[in-house]
């Protein structure tokens, strides 16, 4: 059996696509996390995204943009298996 890898999804352009994106990586037995930049975003799309990751209990964390934030996301990258930035 192969070993749990660590999921980034980093949702910063395209933020709903990235939330699909993170909804389907819960398929997997791996460790999902997204970081969500400059807040969520908002709309029924969003929110039923939202729903089904609350639902399989992944972390969603909004990201400011300022230095603090950028180094917490950095070393949450280097943390990371696995990075996705959409």
């Amino acid at each position: 059996m192969a070993e749990k890898k660590k999921i980034l999804m980093i949702a910063a352009q395209k933020k709903v696509e990235a939330l699909r994106m993170a909804s389907g990586l819960t398929l997997l037995d791996d460790a999902v996390f997204v970081a969500c930049t400059g807040g969520l975003p908002e709309g029924t799309d969003a929110a039923e995204q939202l729903e089904a990751l609350e639902f399989s209990e992944v972390p969603i964390e909004v990201v400011d943009i300022g230095e603090s934030g950028i180094q917490a996301l950095a070393l949450r990258i280097a943390d990371s298996d696995v990075v996705f930035c959409v």
